[in-house]
């Protein structure tokens, strides 16, 4: 142990003293110190507006490319009605010439375009009927007593609901199965 005192004292004496050593080196001017401190201060200000703006930048860059994508979008569904308005000026066009069968046929042609531009987007129709309602896609406007369909199931379809990439845009307006008509009492009758 006394070995490692003699061998830690002179390499305390070899190193040159704190207090030594600041009083060697010269002392800076203030004047230059508050200065470098301003320029310091200055650069990192000019750093921060430079992020500032950068940010900014960016965020209507964003903002600009979700607008165009949308427009992209609204000009790609405009374009694929435009058959389907063709079709129906078409057909209004030649309505006082044509028979029943031909206004039922040029309807049909039209329903199919738009069902047709429909589906290039995702959208696909809700038709319950038979199935058991389900209140997350359908809308009960009335109940009916049946006997061919279960309770709680679709007996018809008021107005069909629509399904975009599986999201709903519209609830299916629905007529629900209350269960089996009851009986009817003969005091009642």
């Amino acid at each position: 142990m006394s070995e490692r005192k003699q061998s830690e004292e002179p390499q305390e004496a070899d190193a040159p003293d704190a207090a030594d050593s600041a009083e060697s080196a010269e002392p800076e001017d203030p004047a230059k110190q508050i200065e470098g401190l301003k320029a310091a201060l200055n650069e990192q200000h000019e750093a921060h507006l430079r992020a500032v703006a950068e940010a900014e930048n960016v965020r209507r860059r964003a903002q600009r490319e979700i607008s165009n994508a949308y427009g992209r979008g609204q000009r790609q569904i405009a374009r694929e009605l435009l058959a389907s308005i063709d079709s129906l000026e078409l057909g209004l066009s030649s309505a006082d010439g044509a028979t029943a069968d031909t206004l039922l046929e040029g309807q049909q042609a039209t329903l199919r375009q738009l069902l047709k531009a429909l589906e290039q987007f995702g959208v696909e129709a809700v038709d319950p009927e038979g199935e058991p309602f389900d209140p997350e896609r359908h809308e009960a406007v009335s109940m009916q007593p049946s006997d061919s369909v279960a309770a709680d199931s679709v007996i018809a379809v008021m107005q069909k609901g629509y399904l975009m990439q599986g999201r709903l845009l519209r609830a299916a307006r629905v007529v629900v199965c209350s269960g089996p008509p009851a009986a009817q009492d003969p005091e009642d009758g």
